[in-house]
């Protein structure tokens, strides 16, 4: 393995896949700052600068700052240089496009402060959290590479892109390693998300002992790229680790589920558990993706989501 970059930064820490990476950056040895707004809630346990965490081995701190504050982040890095920027602060779809002003603002603005200061403070490496919306919606029988044109369908997958392009310039003119992940649709416990609660129901009521419903929105026959929380952070992670990349942008491993396969399987595992999928299609997105790229150069191997379901199941299954 390479040497570690460390100290990391981890820009939208407090949020779903944020903490999942802190978790698992702890585990591995790693020191991380944890960032994020003074406004969102504090989800990871703060254990303070410099002091580590008993159950781990890595050192953490939480710090809060507005990353579209680039005279905040300009005092940030000056007390605290990190080797390694992980990018996963972002306004969210449905959010973007009520305010595409807000949006812009912290999805682009924010990026590029970053950017800036991981110029100025020599960062060695800068890991940008993407998505497959910026392919926009595909061919069902197509699998989807990183060669494939993007063409994005929202504020937020235009956002991503264009940061992409941000971030390649930059590798180009000085020298940073921008490497981007795209992320599909993230799944597992505690995403804690007004809409799309499904993501994480999945996985929190397959220990219901009373009778109770999950509602996907789409439609039995639909397709939806799924990867669970734990394994995206392994990406992450596994990113963080070669001296150097064959290439600067990767599609995320992940499953390709039959909204009807998923149903089967949940209900299976739990008969209390009822899941109700709606009439909606699949747009703005892939059906299938390529991921040969990222399997094949980091030798990543993810666990299936139906095995995610049977390690979340406690208890004999019928």
């Amino acid at each position: 393995m390479a040497e570690q970059l460390k100290p990391v930064l981890v820009t939208g820490g407090r949020g779903f896949l944020g903490r999942a990476v802190g978790n698992l950056l702890r585990r591995e040895g790693y020191d991380f700052v944890s960032l994020d707004q003074a406004d969102v809630p504090q989800a990871l346990p703060s254990t303070g600068s410099g002091q580590a965490s008993p159950a781990n081995t890595g050192h953490s701190a939480e710090l809060t700052c507005d990353i579209t504050d680039d005279q905040a982040l300009q005092s940030l890095f000056e007390k605290r240089p990190v080797q390694a920027i992980v990018h996963l602060a972002a306004i969210l779809p449905t959010a973007a496009q009520l305010e595409p002003v807000r949006a812009t603002h912290v999805n682009v603005h924010g990026s590029l402060n970053l950017l800036e200061v991981a110029r100025r403070f020599g960062v060695r490496r800068f890991i940008f959290g993407s998505s497959v919306s910026i392919y926009g919606s595909c061919r069902r029988e197509q699998a989807i590479s990183e060669q494939d044109r993007a063409a994005p369908e929202d504020l937020y997958g235009a956002a991503k892109l264009y940061v992409e392009q941000l971030g390649q310039a930059y590798r180009e003119r000085h020298g940073l390693d921008f490497v981007s992940l795209r992320i599909v649709r993230v799944v597992g416990p505690g995403a804690n998300s007004k809409t799309s609660a499904w993501r994480s129901e999945i996985f929190e009521k397959l220990n219901a002992k009373e009778p109770t419903e999950i509602s996907i929105p789409y439609a039995g026959s639909e397709r939806v790229l799924l990867a669970h929380v734990e394994d995206v952070a392994r990406m992450i992670a596994a990113l963080l680790r070669p001296k150097q990349f064959e290439h600067f942008v990767y599609n995320s491993p992940c499953e390709s589920l039959p909204v009807d396969e998923l149903k089967r399987e949940i209900e299976r595992l739990n008969p209390n558990v009822r899941v109700r999928s709606g009439d909606s299609l699949v747009t703005g997105n892939p059906f299938r993706l390529d991921t040969a790229r990222f399997e094949s150069e980091f030798g990543f191997q993810q666990k299936s989501i139906f095995e995610h379901f049977r390690n979340a199941r406690k208890g004999p299954s019928p």
